[in-house]
């Protein structure tokens, strides 16, 4: 399909899904510079206000069970439009709550519906094309998805500075708007009704547990949860570890974000770059052994004691987010391309995988690490330590498959004609 495909397939389409794929962590980390201002005007403190992550994190992981096998079943348009309509609703009841009980609820129905942008999103580049060029395509969104990290609490800083807290989540339901009409006009039905699979509750489980039955898909899922969850325990912690860890204020977070998307960034470029050149398998290992090596040199900045100066406090997690950004991408085209029939479920399962895994994080984790930078580090290594034993037994699994079947087909008799 992809020799018959345009510059509008190649170039409007990748932007518009990328912007879409933004949506989910925008809606994390806008907030962050306005945790004080919010904890003055409803009356809480910082722990109770780290809900508003957690909260969104729980119910984005709830619902993204459901939006890739729904869109395998309706399309991928009706998916994303109900989703991000519903997300415009939300983020205008945050502009209104006058309570924290009250926005948490809009946060958690911006969470069950920011899933429709997010993660059908995904599977669109993989509908229109194969090989390198849907890694190419692939590596390109990331990049672009890649900002959403860094720009939200630029942005929310930004906006604090114009008016009060509740100009950010204005903010996004205007973006949310935008989404609806970019989808309505720039974005075609990728997944045709002759693909498509009956719209009945047993079809759309049916489609999880065939995914999930899978060991392989087990083993690339939680590679790519875990290796990002080490660089998302400072994305759902920057309030803390900007604020308290290196003692910056509500405009500072930049010091953060930038070096570590950009790296990511970069990582997404030069995945893009080596398609077709290397070897997924290759390209991958690189990637984990990057984000390994960012582990420990945080570690070894933390514990000689320059954890909390910039730019060393950075260092480490910047390596590991280059390494997802070499990672990432590659990883994605292998999952959904394990499951040709049924992309919106793996897709899914996928990202219940890692969302279930950093709302734990920013529960559990993040309050206890989170008062030093030695902290930070240590729990990052072992995210990107068990990832890479993931990939490694992947890696070795594949490898013993393939030799049985060598051996099995040296073993069979040739049949004379």
């Amino acid at each position: 399909m992809s020799e018959r495909i345009g510059w509008r397939y190649t170039v409007l389409v990748p932007a518009v899904l990328a912007v879409l794929s933004m949506i989910g962590p925008f809606s994390i980390d806008t907030p962050f510079p306005a945790f004080p201002e919010m904890g003055r005007d409803l009356d809480v403190d910082t722990g109770a206000l780290q809900l508003i992550v957690t909260v969104y994190l729980g119910s984005f992981a709830l619902m993204s069970v459901f939006h890739g096998p729904l869109s395998d079943a309706v399309g991928r348009r009706p998916v994303m439009l109900g989703g991000i309509a519903v997300y415009v609703l939300a983020s205008l009841g945050c502009v209104v709550a006058a309570s924290l009980p009250l926005l948490l609820v809009c946060r958690a129905l911006q969470g069950l519906s920011a899933g429709g942008a997010t993660i059908v999103s995904r599977t669109v580049i993989r509908d229109l094309f194969d090989g390198p060029q849907a890694q190419k395509l692939m590596s390109r969104v990331a990049i672009i998805f890649g900002l959403a990290p860094a720009v939200g609490p630029i942005l929310g800083g930004a906006l604090l500075q114009l008016g009060p807290w509740q100009l950010i989540f204005g903010f996004q339901a205007a973006m949310g708007v935008l989404l609806i009409l970019s989808v309505l006009f720039l974005l075609p039905e990728t997944h045709p009704r002759e693909r498509r699979v009956p719209l009945r509750v047993g079809a759309v489980l049916g489609g999880l547990v065939e995914v999930g039955r899978v060991g392989a898909f087990h083993r690339l899922a939680w590679a790519t949860a875990l290796i990002f969850g080490a660089q998302f325990l400072y994305i759902g912690g920057a309030a803390i570890f900007v604020v308290d860890v290196l003692g910056e204020g509500e405009l500072d977070f930049w010091k953060l974000f930038v070096p570590m998307i950009g790296s990511m960034m970069l990582g997404s470029w030069l995945c893009g770059r080596a398609a077709g050149r290397i070897s997924a398998r290759r390209l991958v290992s690189w990637g984990c052994t990057t984000s390994f090596a960012g582990g420990v040199v945080g570690v070894l900045v933390a514990a000689l004691g320059a954890g909390d100066e910039l730019p060393w406090a950075v260092l480490g997690v910047s390596l590991i987010a280059l390494g997802n950004g070499i990672t990432y991408p590659t990883l994605q085209l292998m999952l959904l391309d394990r499951f040709p029939t049924r992309r919106g479920a793996v897709v899914s399962l996928a990202t219940f995988v890692a969302l279930v895994l950093n709302a734990v994080t920013a529960v559990a984790v993040v309050p206890v690490i989170g008062g030093s930078a030695l902290g930070f580090a240590v729990a990052a290594l072992v995210g990107v330590g068990a990832g890479q034993l993931c990939w490694s037994w992947h890696v070795a699994v594949e490898d013993r498959d393939c030799a049985v079947s060598r051996d099995v087909g040296e073993r069979e008799p040739v049949e004379l004609l």
